[in-house]
């Protein structure tokens, strides 16, 4: 899309948006111009604190869980807007499966918040010297979807949330960088390395990454598997630095 046309779009959703106020998605409340009212807001779930630095799963003082310190991840930090939990869980179904493709947006925006929330508490701490890796990126990278997935649900949805993502920083949207080449079998039931043997190559990667740095965009992370082995796979092709950063992260692992 030209930058013309992508201009156009933006203002036609503003328009869209001050002649027809909407009501909130979950309480059908006035709302207006936000997706949820700011009661609902107010009541979504929030992450545990403190967590794993590197996986973002909860522990006693905010370390690196025994799990990364045992199989350390490829990704060098994981981070969530949100647990999936209510109502987080059921507006990202709805998204999948639903096809409600406008809470892209809304997603899209939740991520937009904790890059640019990172980025001023970076400044400060970069003044203090503790060497912190921000979320500054050269590459935002969607999470592939196999081309039969894709067939089936007719559209990439951690492609849609990045699409939002990039609109609000500087970093260029590579859609077609990495592909899954390789349908698994399930991933329920199995172990950790289990599972990181199941998707094995899976993917495949089309650039020379040298020196760059990935934001890496899913909805949710489960048990990371596969969001680690895409990680793995940007590394071998020379990625400096690949952050993860999804809608929401399954805290019962």
């Amino acid at each position: 899309m030209s930058i013309l046309a992508e201009k156009l779009a933006q203002a036609g959703r503003r328009l869209l948006d001050a002649l027809l106020p909407q009501d909130c998605l979950l309480c059908a409340a006035p709302s207006e111009d936000d997706l949820l009212c700011p009661a609902c807001r107010a009541d979504l779930p929030q992450l545990a604190t403190p967590a794993c630095p590197r996986c973002a799963l909860p522990t006693a003082g905010g370390e690196v869980c025994g799990r990364c310190l045992r199989h350390p991840p490829h990704f060098d930090r994981l981070i969530a807007a949100f647990p999936y939990a209510f109502p987080i869980d059921r507006m990202l179904q709805q998204f999948k499966y639903g096809h409600q493709l406008a809470l892209a947006g809304w997603f899209g925006e939740q991520l937009a918040t904790i890059v640019a929330d990172d980025a001023c508490g970076l400044a400060a701490e970069v003044q203090a010297g503790t060497g912190r890796l921000g979320l500054a990126a050269d590459l935002v990278v969607p999470m592939p979807l196999h081309p039969s997935r894709m067939r089936e649900r007719g559209f990439n949805q951690a492609l849609e949330i990045a699409r939002h993502l990039q609109e609000s920083g500087g970093a260029r949207l590579a859609t077609t960088l990495c592909e899954r080449i390789r349908e698994t079998a399930p991933q329920e039931g199995l172990s950790l390395l289990q599972r990181r043997r199941n998707l094995r190559n899976a993917f495949i990667c089309r650039e020379d990454l040298h020196g760059r740095r990935i934001l890496l965009v899913d909805d949710v992370v489960t048990t990371g598997a596969s969001i680690n082995e895409c990680a793995r796979t940007l590394r071998l092709h020379g990625a400096a630095a690949v952050t993860v950063l999804a809608v929401a992260r399954t805290l019962l692992d």
